[in-house]
C-alpha cells in the first residue's frame, strides 16, 4: 500500500488550501501526555454460519465490477434496505467469496443497501452514511422501509443557526445523530475546538476526510459553569457539539478541570464530586441524543490521570476515593442519557506508590477492590492511556523491561495496555471493552522529560507515523474484539504558535499535523499515514495522498 518512494517524498509534503477567512483565538483546555516518572485477519470463513451450515463458496462469482445504486433520486418516503437472514453472515471489502473479510453482521439487522454487483450476487451495504462492505446476496432480504417524517421546526430556545463556514449541524428536534458505539478497533483523535470556530470546522473537516470517527474534545468544568454553581454558560459547548454533530463524528468528552485553576469555586476532587455530579448531569441533559436536545454527547470520560497527585487536587492519588466520585458522575450522566458511553479516567502509565503518584496498575486493581469486583455503576468500558514512549508499537513489555533503551518498566511499552487488559479479565470484565483514550509518540528533540524517548531514542516524523499506524493494525489483529476506540494525539492547536516558538510547547511533537493558519494546511506523515489507512479499510482513497 506505501510505496518506499513515497515513504521519503511525503516528508516534504506540505500541502497549502487557501480556504478563507483568518482568526486566532484563546488558548483552552489540552490534553497532556504523561511525564517520564522519576522511578490479522483470520482465515476464511463460510459466508454465513447458520445452525444447518451452508456451503456458499461454491457459488460465490469472482469479483465483478460493481453498479452502484443511484442516489441522486430517492425514493421520498422510503429507504432502500437489507434484512440479514443468517445467524451471521461475513462482509466483504469487495463482491467476491475470496475478498477479506472487514467484519461479521447478525440476523435480523438491516443495513442501507448502496450498490449491487452486475450479477446481482453480493449487496454493498453501508450505516450512518458509511460503507461498510457486501454481502452475499443469497442470505439478505431486500426490502423498502418507510422513512421517518421529518420534523418542521426546532424547539424553542434553539442555539442560533451556524455562521457561514460552519459545518450544517442536525437541527435541534431532528435526532438525527449516530449512536453510541465503536468498531473493533474505532479510529479517533483528539482536536481542539473550543475557541476557534474556522479552524474547528476545517479540522473536523479533515478528520472526516480522513475516516476519523470519533474526536475527543475536553469539556473543561470551569469554562461553562465557572460563574458559580448552576450557574451555566453553554455558548461554546452547544457550537462545538453541533460542529462535530454537523461532521456526522462521534463525540467523546472529556470532562474534569484544570488541576492549575486554583480559584474555581467548586474546589478540587475528591471532595467536589457531588457538585461534579450535578455538573455531568446538566451536560448529559443538555446533549442527551434525543430529538428534544440541543445536540449528542455519545460518551463521557471522566477526569483524567487520577493516579497522579497534580490531577487529584494535589491529593495522593486514592482509587477508593476515585471510585466513589466515578460511581456519582455515571449514576447522573446515565439518569440523562442512559445510552451514553461513561468511561473512566485513563491513568498515567508510570511507576510509584506513594503521595505524588501511584503505578497505573496498581490503581487500577484498587478500583476494583473498591468496587468489590463489579465495574457495573461505575464504568460501561475501561479507559486507558497507552503512550508508546521508545519502543514500536509489537514490542513486549517484559522487553520493554529488561532493556534500558526502552525504559526500564513495562509501562513503557504501548502493549502495556495488555497488562490492564489482564487485570480486567482476572475481575471478571472481559465481557467490557477497553477504550484506548490516549496513545501516541512524540519525536521531541527539544524538551528534556520527552526527548529521551522522542528524538534521542531515534523517533522521527515518519516513525512517528509507521508505529501510529502500526499501533491500529497491531491492535485489529490481537486485540479484537476487547478494544473499541483509540484516540491518538493529536490534531494541532493553533495557540501553539501565539509565542512565536512552538516547539517548545511539548504537545507539538506529539501533532500528527503542524499548526495551520485558516489559509494553509501543513501536514505531517502521521496525517497522511492514517488517512491512508482509514479509508483504506472502507475500500477508498485519502485525497490528501501525494501522487
Amino acid at each position: 500500500m506505501y510505496r518506499r518512494a513515497w515513504l521519503v517524498c511525503v516528508l516534504l509534503f506540505v500541502a497549502l488550501f487557501v480556504l478563507a477567512g483568518c482568526g486566532r483565538g484563546r488558548g483552552e483546555p489540552t490534553a497532556t501526555p504523561t511525564k517520564t516518572p522519576d522511578s490479522g485477519q483470520s482465515g476464511a470463513a463460510p459466508e454465513a454460519v447458520t445452525p444447518t451450515p451452508v456451503s456458499a463458496g461454491a457459488a460465490a462469482p469472482s469479483a465483478a465490477p460493481a453498479t452502484a445504486t443511484d442516489a441522486s433520486t430517492p425514493t421520498p418516503a422510503t429507504r432502500t434496505v437489507a434484512e440479514i437472514n443468517a445467524a451471521i453472515l461475513n462482509v466483504r471489502r469487495a463482491p467476491s467469496a475470496d475478498a477479506e473479510v472487514v467484519q461479521t453482521v447478525e440476523q435480523g439487522q438491516q443495513y442501507d443497501v448502496i450498490g449491487r454487483s452486475q450479477d446481482g450476487a453480493w449487496i454493498q451495504i453501508g450505516s450512518e452514511g458509511r460503507e461498510l462492505g457486501w454481502v452475499a446476496a443469497e442470505f439478505v432480504v431486500v426490502q423498502n422501509v418507510a422513512l421517518a417524517p421529518a420534523t418542521e421546526t426546532a424547539p424553542e430556545g434553539e442555539a442560533e443557526a451556524p455562521t457561514q463556514g460552519e459545518a450544517q449541524p442536525p437541527a435541534a428536534g431532528s435526532g438525527n445523530y449516530l449512536p453510541a458505539t465503536m468498531t473493533s478497533p474505532d479510529f479517533g483523535g483528539q482536536a481542539f475546538l473550543w475557541w476557534q470556530p474556522e479552524i474547528a470546522d476545517r479540522d473536523l473537516t479533515l478528520m472526516k476526510e480522513a475516516n476519523f470517527r470519533w474526536v475527543k474534545q475536553t469539556f473543561a468544568w470551569e469554562t461553562i459553569e465557572g460563574a458559580g454553581k448552576g450557574v451555566y454558560d453553554w455558548s461554546y459547548a452547544d457550537r462545538v457539539v453541533r460542529e462535530v454533530n454537523g461532521h456526522q463524528i462521534k463525540l467523546l468528552a472529556r470532562v474534569s478541570s484544570d488541576p492549575e485553576e486554583a480559584t474555581f469555586w467548586a474546589g478540587p476532587p475528591p471532595a467536589n464530586g457531588d457538585n461534579f455530579a450535578d455538573f455531568v448531569f446538566a451536560l448529559a441533559s443538555r446533549y442527551n441524543c434525543t430529538p428534544e436536545a440541543v445536540g449528542c454527547i455519545q460518551a463521557y470520560q471522566i477526569w483524567n490521570e487520577p493516579n497522579l497527585a497534580r490531577e487529584w487536587g494535589g491529593n495522593a492519588p486514592n482509587p477508593a476515593q476515585y471510585v466513589e466520585f466515578l460511581g456519582k458522575a455515571y449514576a447522573a450522566i446515565k439518569r440523562a442519557n442512559p445510552n451514553a458511553v461513561v468511561i473512566n479516567a485513563g491513568m498515567a502509565p508510570t511507576g510509584g506508590d506513594g503521595a505524588i503518584a501511584m503505578a497505573d496498575d496498581a490503581f487500577y486493581e484498587g478500583m476494583y477492590q473498591a468496587m468489590g469486583g463489579n465495574s457495573n455503576g461505575y464504568f460501561d468500558m475501561l479507559g486507558v492511556h497507552g503512550a508508546g514512549f521508545a519502543a514500536p508499537p509489537e514490542l513486549d513489555p517484559a522487553q520493554a523491561a529488561a532493556d534500558q533503551r526502552y525504559g526500564g518498566y513495562r509501562f513503557f511499552a504501548f502493549r502495556h495496555v495488555e497488562d490492564i487488559r489482564a487485570i480486567m479479565v482476572r475481575n471478571g470484565d472481559e465481557g467490557k471493552r477497553v477504550v484506548l483514550l490516549e496513545f501516541g509518540w512524540t519525536f521531541d528533540p527539544v524538551n528534556p522529560s520527552y526527548k529521551w524517548h522522542g528524538a534521542d531514542a531515534g523517533i522521527t516524523e515518519m516513525v512517528q507515523a509507521e508505529y501510529l499506524r502500526s499501533a491500529y493494525q497491531y491492535a485489529e489483529a490481537n486485540w479484537q474484539p476487547w478494544i473499541g476506540l483509540m484516540s491518538l494525539l493529536t490534531m494541532p492547536n493553533l495557540d501553539w504558535t501565539d509565542d512565536g516558538n512552538p516547539q517548545d510547547e511539548e504537545q507539538y511533537w506529539w501533532a500528527i499535523m503542524e499548526p495551520s493558519e485558516i489559509n494553509e494546511l501543513k501536514f505531517r506523515a502521521a496525517f497522511i499515514f492514517l488517512c491512508d489507512y482509514f479509508n483504506a479499510v472502507e475500500g477508498r482513497e485519502c485525497k490528501y495522498e501525494p501522487q
